[in-house]
This record gives structure tokens, sequence and C-alpha cells, in this order.
């Protein structure tokens, strides 16, 4: 597997790497649903979170992640990432995701998803997987309405930035099951204009 940063598009959104250019749009963005980040986020983009996590995220990101500023009408709403990219198990997570409420329950979301994983699975990977908040009912039933496997819990996986323990579901999309989740996504995609 060998994934490199480039904007993709569909005609809902444009996926754009990461870069200065986005930050405040994405901090506006960030700031439209304070509670979401308290509530929902191992860690915040919201308020005084903003910089700090700014440049651990995406000023400088760790080697195994990828970040793309989601666009829609030439502005930044939100943002979504390649996670623990592994080269050589072929395989990584599309993760970090955040939209503003004004788009989300629309197409953003599918077709955001269904451009990375078709830049994934083309570039040789074998398996995709999101990694969701166990109490996100919203980005657990988003997740598997895109074709995506439940596979099971981890249990206190991880302590959010409020202290509270976190139970992580995972689901996966693997190569030889893509076809099919691809092929859902594009007839969901159409009806949707």
């Amino acid at each position: 597997m060998q994934i490199e940063p480039k904007v993709l598009e569909n005609r809902f959104v444009r996926l754009e790497p990461m870069s200065e250019m986005h930050r405040e749009d994405l901090r506006t963005a960030c700031d439209a649903d304070p509670a979401t980040w308290t509530d929902l986020y191992p860690y915040s983009l919201a308020g005084e979170h903003f910089d700090a996590n700014w440049t651990r995220f995406y000023g400088a990101p760790p080697a195994d992640r990828m970040n793309f500023a989601v666009v829609v009408a030439g502005r930044c709403v939100g943002v979504s990432s390649f996670l623990t990219i592994d080269a050589v198990n072929a395989s990584l997570e599309v993760g970090g995701t955040y939209f503003a409420p004004q788009v989300r329950g629309g197409p953003v979301n599918p077709s955001a998803k269904r451009l990375m994983m078709a830049h994934a699975f083309g570039s040789g990977a074998r398996r995709v997987q999101y990694k969701v908040d166990a109490i996100n009912a919203r980005s657990r039933a988003a997740v598997l309405k895109l074709g995506a496997v439940q596979e099971g819990v981890l249990r206190q996986d991880r302590v959010v930035w409020t202290g509270r323990i976190r139970d992580t579901v995972v689901f996966s999309v693997l190569a030889d099951e893509w076809p099919a989740v691809r092929d859902g996504l594009d007839a969901r995609l159409a009806k949707l204009g």
C-alpha cells in the first residue's frame, strides 16, 4: 500500500490535504457545536482548545496520519483523516472526522467517505477500519450505513480529554467487500441529486 495526500473530489465535496489556509474555516466549523467536542470526542477542537490541537494534529501531523479538509462551496466545513496508516499490513483507519452541523445528515459524509475509501483501496489497502465512541449513536449508525461491518467493542479503550473512559466500537471494510460497498454508496449518492 502506497497512499499519497492528494485532492479528492466529487459533485458534493472536495477533500484537500489540510493546510494552514483551512485553519480559520475549520475553527469556525468546530466552534459551531462545542457540546459535541465535550461529549463525543477524545480531544477538543472547540474554543480555547483549538490552537494547541491544531498544532498537534494538523500543524505537524505524525507520519501515520493524513488529514483532509472537507470543503463545500469553497469553505472548509470539517475534517476527516487517515489514521494509523500501516503500509506493511495494507491497513488504515478513517477517523478524526468532524462536520459542522449544517452539513450533517446530507451527502457530505457519504461523499467524503466514498472518496477516502476509493483512494485507500486504489492505493492497495486491504482493510479500512473505523473506530467510534460507543456512546456516539449517530456516528455508529452512519458507519453502518456506509456499508462497514461491526467487528466488536474495545472495552475501556481510552480516556478522553474530559476524563471519561471510552469504549470503542470497531468497524471495517475489506478490499473484497469494497466493490459492493462502493456500489451501495454510489446508489445512495445518486438519490441525493
